[in-house]
């Protein structure tokens, strides 16, 4: 599983920029006159509290297009950005592996807040690997991708209670967007045969999205991109591929190729033809400015990629 590890690294490094120029985070909560300073981890929590913050907040998300959030390991910019801000938002559940320490110190100044962590526990799945430990990768069902908002919208509206009626509103708003793409996926997904909603990717990061549009997934490493996968993993792969006549797996914008290249050519050994049938967003987005620069966008790709592979 994920290793806590950098610590020491990331300490010293926090106690010299602490030290240098001490924090410039604000005492007092955001007002309607200047924005709201926020730092997010992953892009898809940034976006949320952009829709949720508008005009009301100045949003940096640390890790962009085809971070790996299992690996990252903060860097002195990001220290400065979460000293500056008056709040941070992450996921938690252990998906920033190298940064849980970070955190314990950044809120001590201010409010850090785990989004995912907000989810009821009966709703979480557990690692296969390790039943103890919650996946991470809740915004893949957009049911619990919701309490994820409510909680960024809570905390906002604590910081800055003169503008919590905006929040409400945004988020009543953003709501009704993520019901409107929970249908698109409903209804794209039929276009798929049900012996054929098989997902296959380099790692497990869509047993959420499995179990809420009813996929079988199948990922060659754990939930995290540091778990290993060997030749039994692979084999296992082609082997269901072949059984069951997938025509179709897919590549990972934040996770290397080799794994299912190498899955791939192992069922053409076997004499079954097997394609890459694109490439899913997973751990990160898309690029600023794009609409896969944004969850809705994100994930409306990845369904109409999936459909178009395995229909």
């Amino acid at each position: 599983m994920m290793r806590k590890i950098g610590f020491i690294s990331f300490t010293i490094l926090l106690i010299a920029f602490l030290a240098g120029c001490g924090s410039s985070a604000k005492e007092t909560s955001g007002s309607s006159e200047k924005p709201v300073k926020v730092v997010a981890t992953i892009a898809q929590i940034g976006d949320v509290v952009e829709n949720i913050g508008g005009d009301h907040v100045d949003v940096y998300s640390i890790m962009g297009p085809g971070t790996d959030p299992h690996l990252y390991n903060a860097v002195q910019g990001d220290i400065q950005q979460m000293t500056e801000a008056e709040i941070i938002f992450y996921n938690g559940l252990h998906l920033e592996g190298q940064m849980g320490e970070i955190f314990e110190e950044m809120r001590q100044d201010k409010p850090t807040i785990p989004v995912a962590e907000s989810i009821p526990e009966d709703k979480l799945l557990a690692d296969p690997e390790s039943p103890e430990v919650s996946d991470p990768h809740v915004w893949f069902d957009i049911e619990l991708w919701k309490y994820a908002a409510e909680s960024i919208r809570d905390g906002l509206s604590k910081l800055d209670p003169d503008n919590k009626e905006t929040y409400e509103k945004n988020t009543k708003a953003y709501m009704i967007e993520l019901d409107e793409l929970h249908a698109y996926a409903k209804e794209r997904f039929n276009e798929i045969p049900e012996e054929s909603r098989v997902l296959v990717t380099a790692h497990d990061a869509f047993n959420y999205f499995g179990k809420a549009f009813e996929f079988e997934v199948m990922g060659l490493q754990g939930l995290s991109t540091e778990s290993d996968y060997g030749v039994n993993d692979i084999q296992r792969i082609i082997d269901v591929l072949v059984e069951r006549n997938i025509k179709g797996v897919f590549v990972e914008s934040s996770v290397s190729e080799r794994s299912i290249n190498a899955v791939v050519e192992g069922a053409k050994e076997k004499g079954h033809d097997v394609s890459i049938g694109g490439e899913l967003y997973s751990d990160a987005m898309g690029e600023a400015g794009t609409e896969e620069g944004t969850y809705i966008g994100m994930f409306r790709h990845n369904i109409d990629t999936i459909v178009e592979a395995l229909k």
